[in-house]
Formats: structure tokens, sequence, C-alpha cells
């Protein structure tokens, strides 16, 4: 209720508020808890318009006139028509808040709300609340009972804006509908004329059987529908093409300020400390703070020598130096398996997540770097750079096929980032391998050396074994994930059931993650590459 009490007047009416806001998120985020109480969020951009769509919005606009004529012919029957869809849509909204008070949501399908829920990761009862009533609004407005679609609608708008996924998109092939059977082998004449009778047989028993089914129909009770499968996935990941078209927000990782490099050279002065070693920048301030105390008995020691006339005794323990920090960004390794049918997806999709990462670089200081590992070693294509004029001229050409130096590659990964952290710029790095996971070449071949056959007890003909070249990638994943300030992300680009799993095994054994994006794109491993980013900055 509001409560207005002013010069002899006092009132009290309810009041139900209705709050309609836009944002940029490009101008700074609003706070989740914020966020959780608004019912319904949505994308403006969660359908790209096209060339033909965005012309005509801007025809619309240059020609709409707020009073007076219109602009054109066009404009005029545009907003003629906007108007009587206006004054239809109030008369839907008039009866949909009656018919509203009597509908109602079956438990089968507030259970399945509530686990699409629980599957995207929400905290709190908020999501399913408001889904709910998302959901009974939808019906309304149709003017009948809550359906499938209307609860497939209620996870769009208040389900999946609070969910805690990362917005990876799904194989087109594993969207498809399962193939066909295969047709039924040829039969003998015998067994074709036998089965023309059984099919006339049956063609005369089924307009009895469609009668019957069609009275069990009748009386069967009405059951609410509710869709055939989730939406999510049991690790909060979408797995519905609309549900990943329609929501851009990207809630892992958001938030959470950049990495600091601590040092004694250069920075801002953020407190003082005892030295170590080599005075570098000495901290006056803190220096004469710890020698006031003994001024007294350093001056009257001093009588007599020819230190008796200073002003300030100091000596060597009151002797302190600033502990400077300043902003450091990350270098971002893409380790790209150029190797096999599917190097050039794999390459052009590793080339389009750096130039995309490297647009934003002057914000996050962030430094690119792409080593492909084909043939027997993996070099570096792209060194760490800011630069996007040099990434332009160093990817144009990009090498593909051959052997498999997932081992060489992985290592070439730890010292490129090793030397970036000691020139001091470079705080965390994240190493971004798109690969299965599979090895063919040894670490000894890469660096030159022979292989020898008594190191692995499973060789055949002189070459590795499958667990030799395994337990050599999983030694250099663990190398890589124990150096501080590195971190792992394994970008799986094979389909999930022809996958060996292999990948997984290199994250885990890095204290990485793991995602699976089967014929990603750059924008795709760009985003999950950024989301990892961010989280990793955050903890």
């Amino acid at each position: 209720y509001v409560v207005v009490e002013r010069e002899g007047i006092s009132m009290r009416y309810p009041c139900k508020p209705l709050l309609i806001a836009t944002f940029n998120p490009d101008e700074g985020e609003l706070r989740d808890h914020l966020l959780d109480r608004i019912a319904v969020s949505l994308s403006a951009d969660a359908e790209k318009l096209d060339i033909k769509s965005r012309v005509e919005a801007v025809d619309s606009v240059i020609n709409f006139a707020a009073s007076g004529k219109q602009g054109n012919a066009e404009a005029t029957m545009a907003l003629e028509d906007a108007i009587s869809n206006e004054e239809d849509l109030k008369t839907a909204l008039i009866f949909a808040r009656e018919y509203l008070k009597d509908l109602k949501v079956a438990p089968s399908q507030m259970q399945y709300l509530c686990e699409e829920a629980i599957r995207a990761g929400c905290q709190g009862h908020r999501a399913e609340i408001f889904a709910v009533e998302v959901a009974r609004s939808a019906a309304a407005l149709e003017g009948r009972q809550v359906t499938s679609d209307d609860l497939r609608l209620a996870v769009k708008l208040a389900i999946a804006p609070r969910g805690t996924f990362i917005n990876t998109p799904m194989d087109e092939d594993e969207m498809m509908p399962p193939p066909p059977p295969p047709p039924q082998p040829p039969q003998m004449d015998e067994q074709d004329q036998d089965q023309d009778q059984d099919e006339e047989e049956d063609e005369q028993q089924d307009p009895e059987d469609e009668e019957e089914d069609e009275d069990q129909e009748d009386q069967a009770p009405d059951v609410p529908e509710v869709p055939e499968e989730f939406m999510f996935d049991v690790d909060a990941t979408p797995i519905d093409p609309d549900l990943i078209e329609f929501t851009s927000r990207e809630r892992a990782g958001k938030g959470g300020g950049r990495g600091l490099i601590f040092s004694q050279d250069r920075g801002r002065y953020i407190k003082p400390m005892l030295p170590k070693g080599k005075v570098v920048r000495l901290a006056v301030d803190a220096t004469l703070r710890a020698s006031a105390p003994y001024q007294r008995a350093r001056r009257e020691r001093a009588i007599g020598t020819k230190k008796e006339g200073r002003g300030v005794f100091l000596e060597q323990s009151d002797v302190r130096i600033k502990k400077m920090a300043r902003k450091a960004g990350s270098l971002i390794i893409f380790v790209v398996d150029a190797s096999g049918s599917m190097a050039l997806n794999r390459m052009n999709a590793a080339k389009g997540a750096a130039m995309s990462l490297l647009t934003e670089a002057y914000q996050s200081r962030d430094q690119i770097c792409l080593i492909p590992f084909q043939g027997e070693f993996a070099d570096v294509l792209l060194p760490p750079t800011k630069s996007i004029a040099m990434a332009k001229k160093r990817l144009e050409q990009m090498p593909c096929g051959g052997g498999s130096p997932l081992a060489h590659a992985l290592q070439q990964a730890t010292l490129t980032g090793l030397n970036a952290q000691k020139t001091g710029d470079v705080g965390k790095v994240v190493v971004v391998c798109i690969s299965d996971g599979r090895a063919n070449v040894p670490l000894c071949v890469s660096v030159g050396e022979e292989f020898d056959p008594d190191a692995d007890e499973d060789s055949k003909d002189g070459k590795p074994s499958r667990g030799y070249l395994k337990d050599e990638v999983l030694a250099c994943s663990k190398q890589l994930g124990s150096l501080p300030g590195f971190n792992l992300l394994c970008i799986d680009t094979e389909n999930k059931f022809i996958s060996t799993g292999i990948a997984k095994d290199i994250a885990n054994a890095a204290n990485g993650k793991y995602h699976q994006i089967a014929k990603a794109d750059g924008s795709a491993i760009a985003s999950v590459t950024q989301n990892a980013l961010n989280e990793i900055k955050a903890n």
C-alpha cells in the first residue's frame, strides 16, 4: 500500500508496481541479487537480425513521426497496424487476467520446472516460482491450459538467465533425428504371397481397431503435457538448440578482478617490507618510522664521534623497501591439433578465437599465443602478442597434416608461459588445448632423438604403444598443472559418441577444465575461453 500524508491530506491505496527496464551489459553488469529479483530477463540480441531486417528497422525509425503525417505510405500503414495490434493485445490481456484466476499448474509440470532449475544450477527458489507464473501467464494469454510449449518458454525466460552454465553450442549431428531403420532384405515369392494375404486381413481389421482406439481416447482422462526431454543437461549445459540461440548471458566466471604482479621495481607502492638481498626501492617513510624510537639513544652514543652532527641516525635493521604491485594481463596459449582430417577446421576455429580475443586485449591486457602441432614436433606459430596486425600476418599460413606430437606441444606451451611470466607483464597463463587427446609421436622423436623400444614393454615394430604415449602426455599435463599461475582448458572437438575420453583425462591430470564442443567455430571457442579466464581471475 501507498500512504500519502501531506497538508491535511491522508490517503492509502494499493499499489502493484511493474518494473520494465533495459540495460547494456557493456556499460556494466547488474548485481546478481538484483537480477534474481526480476521475474523475466532476456537478451535483445537472442536472434540476430539479418541485413534486410536491420534495413527495415532503420527505415521505420527514419520515417516515423510522433505527430502529424508519417514519412511515407508504408510507415503510415505500419503505424495503423501497430495501433490495431495494440488494441487487440489490450483486449487479450483483460480476458487473460480473468482466465488466470482459475488456471492451475499440474504437479508433474511443476516438478519438470524444478528439475530444470536444478539442472541449470539455479540457487534459491525464485527461478522455479517465476517459471510457474510465466507458464500460467503464457497459457492464459492463449486462453487454454498449460502445455509443454508454455513450460519451455518459462525455462527460457525465468530459469536460463539465472543458470550458472557456460554457453557451449551443440553439434549439429547430435541435433538431427536418428536415421531410419535399414530396409528389410528381399524375400521369396511364397513368403511375399503369404505376406500380401496377411496385409489384406490386417486392412480389414484396421477400421474396427481404429474405432476402438478412438473410443478409448475419448474416455481417457486429460493428462497435463510435459516436454519429453530436458532443456539442460545434468552438468548445467544447455542441450536444447532453441535455448542456446535464445540466451546470450553467460553467468559462469562473471566478474572478478585482474591478477596482480608483485615486485620491487615497478608498480604502485602498497606496503613496506624487510629487504631480502639488494635494496631496489627504499621505503623512506617506513624506514624513518622504524628508526624513530631509537634516535635519542643513538644520538647519545654518537657524542664525541664523527657521527655526532647527524640529524637522523639510521642502521641496517631500520631499512625497509617498497613492495610494488601492478595490474597484470593473462597469456592465452592455443595448442591446436593440426593433424588429421579435421586439422583445417580446428585451425580456422583457433584462428577465429584468437582474433576475437585480441580485439578485447586492450581492455584486459591479455596476450595471445598459438602453437599448432603436426608432423614430428610443435612450433610456436604466433608468439605472445597483443598486436592484431602481427596476428593476421602470422596466421595467414597454417601448417596442417601429419602426426600428432601432443606431448611436445604441451611442453612448448609450458616453456612459452614460463618465459612470459619472467617478463613481469603476465600473471595467469591459460593453455587452451584443442584436440581429441590422441598422440602418436613420442617426445623423444620431437626433440630429435630416436625412440628406444626397450623403454616400452608393449612396443611393436619399434613404435611406441598407445599406453606409453598416453602416459607421456599425462605426465606433461601434470607438470603443466603443478606450475603456479598455469591453468589448462581442454576442448574436445570429437563427437561424444566416438570420443575416447583421453582429452578429459588430460584435463583432470592438470586439474583443469574440460569442454566438448564438436565442430566448434571461433566464436564458440572464444566464448568458452573467455568464461574460463574470467573464472580463473575471480578465484
